[in-house]
């Protein structure tokens, strides 16, 4: 029995050796300097955050056995150690024959579908997160979602919302049968854009069955394979005795090939990989890496950014680090759902989801009502969020006219071994005292926005 199973209070399974200071900035302070970032949070200075929930991608705090890596990284050019223990570390976890570094995860999208992607192609997710969308967009291909119905309904229950609808994605297969049309098929786990829900390993083998049926080469976006690991664990009792390195294990025996962003469960700052076991693939993704990236045994990063990799990838797997990760999280969606502040449920793994649609009728689906309380967020307390909404991934039809989004949410993104329980405690406080007031609340108009992912640098100002 461990030490901790008789207490409610959860602990980190960590102690601190450094810490930051934080820029107290007040409310007024705040006014001025959302206005002057024309209500877009992406252009707020960091140093003006109090705590910043925008993204759990690089954002983590590294171990000190990252840090101790890190100066025995080797920067050689070509075939560098750092590049082969980071390599052994990979295919130990993964099995992959072609392991490729990338300097994060959207460069490994880019690569992976300038190799595979061009007009005329479709590739369907359970639900592409942004730049994974916009990457396939680029080629001139066509990105479809089809994540199980539950997955669309906030409220649900359903232990494994992030599940790929088989129905549909047969009736995709069948209705390209005999063409070139799919070059693959991608699972997103956990599903970043449908609230951080899992993936059960029933339905990664059902997608592997019917990919391998049509021979639709499978691949996963697997930068939180070790959260949907842990889930499969706690929801999936034929998994309850695997460790999770031997759930991931067997999670990677279904798939064909994956892009990850390292900066999620790697726990580093930087980094991403591509890998599968294509030999044909392998050549022209290597000319592209080299071409794009570096040279094949570094692909953007240095000796020590592989280093620290590797080191994160052994971490990630250890029971006592996730169990704290997924309850920490729960209890802030714990708190929030008991103040009423209508939230996706279950809680998923790296961050919650406010229901904002259900928390601000009021405001129209475009007038983005989950940026509005974004903003409103960081005005009453310096907390920094995310919209994942129609701002994010609204659309046009055929005649120019913007389609909302599914769902109208914002995400606060927990980023890894950062903050403690007061800062949780503090976030809640705020967004109550924002629930209070929710009716006063305004919607959001865009005055300058680019034609690509929009959301990073779009202005806006209250409609």
């Amino acid at each position: 029995m461990k030490s901790n199973e008789n207490f409610k209070t959860i602990i980190e399974p960590f102690r601190i050796k450094m810490v930051e200071p934080i820029n107290m900035t007040s409310e007024e302070e705040r006014k001025i300097i959302l206005k002057e970032a024309h209500y877009n949070l992406f252009l707020i200075k960091a140093e003006n955050i109090i705590v910043d929930l925008l993204t759990d991608s690089g954002t983590g705090a590294m171990s000190a056995a990252q840090w101790g890596a890190m100066m025995e990284g080797d920067e050689s050019y070509a075939g560098c150690t750092s590049y082969y223990d980071m390599k052994a570390v990979v295919q130990d976890l993964t099995n992959m024959k072609h392991i490729y570094p990338t300097h994060q995860g959207r460069a490994a999208e880019r690569i992976l579908f300038g190799c595979l992607g061009s007009e005329g192609k479709i590739i369907p997710n359970n639900t592409h997160f942004d730049t994974t969308r916009a990457n396939i967009e680029f080629t001139k291909a066509k990105a479809i979602d089809l994540v199980i119905d539950e997955g669309k309904n906030a409220g649900s229950l359903f232990p494994f919302k992030g599940n790929m609808n088989i129905n549909k994605l047969r009736a995709l297969f069948e209705e390209h049968k005999g063409t070139d049309n799919i070059p693959l098929c991608m699972l997103t786990i956990t599903n970043n854009s449908g609230g951080g829900q899992p993936v059960s390993m029933g339905n990664i083998r059902d997608t592997r069955a019917l990919c391998k049926e049509f021979q639709i080469p499978l691949f996963l976006d697997a930068c939180r394979f070790a959260e949907n690991s842990y889930f499969i664990k706690k929801r999936e009792e034929e998994f309850s005795n695997k460790t999770i390195k031997e759930i991931a294990q067997e999670i990677f025996s279904y798939c064909d090939g994956f892009t990850m962003s390292a900066k999620k469960d790697a726990i580093v700052n930087m980094g991403g990989l591509l890998c599968f076991n294509d030999d044909v693939l392998s050549v022209n993704v290597k000319n592209m890496l080299i071409l794009t990236e570096g040279f094949s045994t570094y692909g953007g990063l240095s000796g020590r950014d592989m280093a620290a990799l590797a080191q994160g990838l052994r971490e990630v797997v250890e029971e006592d680090y996730l169990e704290y990760r997924i309850k920490s999280t729960a209890y802030l969606g714990d708190a929030l759902t008991k103040a009423g502040i209508p939230m996706v449920l279950p809680i998923g793994g790296h961050a919650v989801y406010i229901d904002a649609a259900a928390m601000l009728p009021h405001i129209p689906a475009l007038e983005y009502p989950a940026q509005s309380l974004a903003c409103e967020l960081f005005i009453k307390g310096g907390v920094r969020g995310v919209e994942i909404g129609s701002f994010m991934f609204g659309s046009l039809d055929e005649n120019g006219v913007e389609i909302p989004n599914t769902m109208e949410l914002l995400r606060l993104a927990i980023p890894r071994r950062v903050y403690t329980q007061s800062h949780i405690d503090y976030v809640i406080e705020v967004l109550k005292l924002v629930n209070k007031n929710k009716d006063k609340l305004k919607g959001m108009k865009i005055t300058k926005q680019p034609s690509l992912l929009r959301h990073f640098s779009a202005e806006l100002s209250p409609a």
